[in-house]
């Protein structure tokens, strides 16, 4: 059988197919020429840079802050403690698309997204992959929310740590203080101490005077993390080291008592161990509630508390200056005896002409015969009126000023003030006027150029309980270490009157029946079976000489101020206390002596009986108490002659 050979024709390739699979080609070989220029440039051009982001990404330095001390009573109740956290931690290095991830991470938290990207401006301080706190001590919604969302959310991180707490909320703030996240500033001041930004600092009170003791030493650890700054293991951690423990001079149950007398008032206490100048309570009303600051107070918040017209900020019981009204009796007593006029006497008709000006004594009727113990029982003016011309300015300040007015305490608190104690001289410097004899009488009670803080007026009441030594006013009772070391706190004398025993005394004596007499103005500070001494004050807020009883029924701002000092028991004393309430509208023996008359009788009677447990204590006054009035007017200066109104006691 023959075979056939069949010929096959190659087959004609279309020109359109050529076309393409050239086109196809020449792509193929761009692509492939970018991927070798694009890998050239990556690690030729940009090897090292690569190289060291990729380490960086790989291996990270995570700084892990320590746990702030604790701080504790004088009976170990505690006052300041740390509580397990999370915050919201921002790597901006890590997120390619930083505005989209802070937009994601605004809607997981609810927070407004223009607000964020303020907080993610990475401080100029900031080193290199060291994240920025957005959020301090998120919820547990918010915590889940982010947790679950980490894909989405590259460069954020939850980190793990302690949070200042304040159990007791706005009790005791002023004094306690609170921390905040370090500034810029402070990070000049304070950099060799070892803090960077984010850390948390202490801002106010005690917390900012001892914070090099509080604050602990940071820890670190070496972790591994993914390119998205994701926590992938632990390779290695240098444990932190947390503060010492203060141990205070306050008490919390004192302290508990006295928020509750001064009630929803304006004002502040003061009560201290006037054997030692410990300060077993400091009221300052209205308070705040310091945990704000420690989670990383709002806008908002922040707003509220700086434009509160009471400045619920300041504390009153170190930086209030207030005319003392008749409380500086107690002073100008002291003077007097020390002069040589404890045997003077006047007759009190209800006032004194001098020169073109009447001057009332708070009684209008008067008061009749009046030696100086009797002036001081019943808050004559018109005795201190004639005992301040005998004396003049000058030594009316010299013994202030030796009782503690007029310069500042020296307690570990910021911004403390000193008060006014007028002489000629100060009026010279102050104004370029010489000193006015009329002036004089407005001072002998108190009004005036004359002012105190609350704390200077319990310093001066402490002075007169214990013979005549000042003490510097002290918070802190004893600090333990770490390493097992105790620190004590010991009593620091700063002053001596350097008035005679039989002087204080007497000054004693008349304080004693201030109390405990039916003709004394402080009756209503009597506590059963205690001997108490005291001294009741009006101060005039308005300018002397207008219709205080008018004055008291009209604007908040311009009703009197009621003051009431003590000390107990008067043989053997060992609490003395100083209460304002500002724009009271009435006499220190009415309003400000019940107020501490509480405080003393839960003082020596709480031993007495059964007690309620913590569990059963009030709840703590609001965040901020609203004030229902606006704020006082500042203290007004004479510059003449200023005759006092209806002086009340």
């Amino acid at each position: 059988m023959a075979v056939r050979h069949v010929r096959v024709m190659p087959r004609e390739v279309p020109s359109e197919f050529q076309l393409r699979t050239a086109v196809a080609a020449v792509l193929v070989i761009i692509a492939f020429s970018l991927v070798g220029v694009r890998l050239w440039y990556l690690q030729i051009e940009q090897g090292t840079e690569m190289r060291s982001l990729s380490e960086n990404n790989r291996i990270r330095l995570v700084r892990v802050p320590a746990a702030r001390g604790l701080v504790y009573d004088r009976h170990g109740e505690v006052l300041v403690e740390n509580r397990a956290a999370f915050d919201v931690v921002f790597v901006p290095e890590d997120a390619r698309d930083k505005r989209g991830t802070l937009r994601n991470l605004a809607g997981y938290l609810g927070e407004d997204e223009p607000v964020l990207i303020q907080q993610a401006r990475a401080p100029s301080r900031r080193p290199p992959y060291e994240g920025i706190v957005l959020r301090r001590d998120v919820d547990r919604q918010a915590v889940v929310a982010v947790q679950t969302h980490l894909l989405d959310l590259p460069g954020v991180t939850l980190q793990p740590g302690p949070r200042r707490y304040y159990p007791l909320g706005p009790m005791a703030a002023h004094l306690l203080g609170y921390v905040g996240e370090v500034s810029d500033r402070e990070l000049k001041d304070e950099g060799p101490r070892g803090y960077r930004s984010g850390d948390l600092i202490g801002k106010a009170g005690l917390e900012r005077a001892w914070d090099s003791e509080l604050r602990g030493v940071p820890g670190g650890e070496q972790v591994e993390v993914d390119a998205l700054g994701r926590r992938m293991r632990l390779l290695d951690r240098a444990p932190d080291l947390p503060g010492a423990t203060l141990w205070l001079t306050l008490d919390r149950d004192l302290q508990e008592t006295a928020e509750r007398a001064l009630g929803d008032h304006d004002g502040a206490i003061v009560a201290l161990d006037p054997r030692n100048g410990e300060i077993l309570a400091m009221v300052s009303e209205p308070s705040y509630d310091p945990n704000m600051f420690s989670r990383g107070i709002r806008r908002e918040e922040w707003r509220a508390l700086m434009q509160h017209p009471r400045h619920p900020l300041n504390n009153r019981a170190v930086q209030g200056q207030f005319p003392p009204g008749s409380t500086f009796k107690v002073a100008m007593a002291t003077a007097a005896l020390e002069e040589g006029l404890g045997g003077f006497s006047v007759s009190c008709g209800g006032g004194i002409p001098f020169g073109n000006h009447f001057f009332r004594c708070w009684r209008k009727e008067g008061h009749g015969a009046m030696n100086l113990h009797s002036a001081v029982v019943q808050s004559c003016d018109v005795f201190f009126y004639q005992v301040g011309r005998r004396l003049g300015v000058d030594r009316i300040a010299n013994y202030a000023r030796r009782l503690g007015l007029g310069a500042p305490t020296g307690v570990e608190l910021e911004h403390e003030k000193a008060g006014t104690i007028p002489d000629s001289d100060w009026k010279k410097a102050r104004f370029g006027q010489p000193w006015f004899e009329g002036e004089t009488l407005s001072v002998a009670i108190g009004q005036g150029y004359v002012t105190a803080t609350p704390l200077q007026m319990a310093v001066m009441a402490a002075t007169i309980a214990n013979g005549g030594t000042r003490y510097r006013p002290h918070y802190v009772k004893r600090i333990d270490g770490l390493d097992g070391s105790e620190r004590e706190i010991e009593p620091e004398v700063v002053g001596e009157a350097k008035v005679s025993s039989a002087t204080l005394a007497k000054v004693r004596a008349a304080m004693r029946d201030v109390v405990m007499t039916d003709a004394g103005t402080g009756k209503k500070a009597r506590v059963a079976g205690v001997e108490i001494a005291g001294k009741t004050g009006t101060a005039q807020v308005v300018k002397m000489g207008e219709d205080r009883a008018r004055n008291n029924r009209g604007a908040a701002e311009r009703r009197d101020h009621a003051w009431f000092i003590s000390f107990a028991p008067v043989d053997a004393p060992e609490i003395a206390i100083a209460a304002i309430v500002e724009n009271a509208g009435g006499g220190g023996g009415a309003i400000a002596a019940p107020i501490v008359q509480q405080i003393l009788q839960h003082y020596f009677t709480r031993d007495q009986g059964p007690q309620p447990g913590p569990g059963s204590a009030p709840e703590p006054p609001p965040v901020l108490r609203a004030a229902q009035k606006s704020p006082p007017l500042p203290t007004q200066e004479a510059h003449a002659v200023r005759p006092p109104a209806d002086h009340a006691l």
